[in-house]
């Protein structure tokens, strides 16, 4: 056990080898998110008008769907990430915790799904 402490070594307990992963991948959705964010500020801002009906023809584009798909796919993984890392610190029953995190994925991934769907769905109309 190199590069546990001696309170671990006694214990048992070592590294999980799992934060660095999840770390990284909260960094580089973090990274993804700056400029997709200016992204879509600047391009709602550049619509002359900003009804309804402005904003789904600014939708219908490919050019603007798709990373529009992309802020929300990334944005919803950001998120549950960020979540994830606070119900672990600071949830410190086990069944209430992992009751959380399920719940949190779940409602996550329905998040996504449910605005990549009326992305396409506005993307796709007729």
């Amino acid at each position: 056990m190199r590069g546990s402490t001696p309170l671990g070594k006694v214990l048992g307990y070592g590294s999980a080898k799992d934060g660095a992963g999840h770390w990284w991948v909260q960094r580089v959705t973090a990274v993804a998110l700056v400029p997709l964010t200016i992204w879509f500020v600047l391009s709602l801002a550049s619509l002359p008008l900003a009804d309804h009906a402005a904003v789904t023809a600014w939708m219908r584009q490919s050019l603007h769907a798709v990373p529009l798909s992309v802020l929300i796919l990334t944005l919803c993984w950001h998120a549950r990430l960020g979540v994830q890392v606070v119900l672990e610190d600071y949830v410190h029953h086990h069944g209430i915790k992992v009751t959380s995190l399920l719940l949190s994925t779940f409602l996550h991934a329905l998040l996504a799904s449910t605005g990549v769907f009326a992305v396409l769905r506005i993307a796709f109309a007729v």
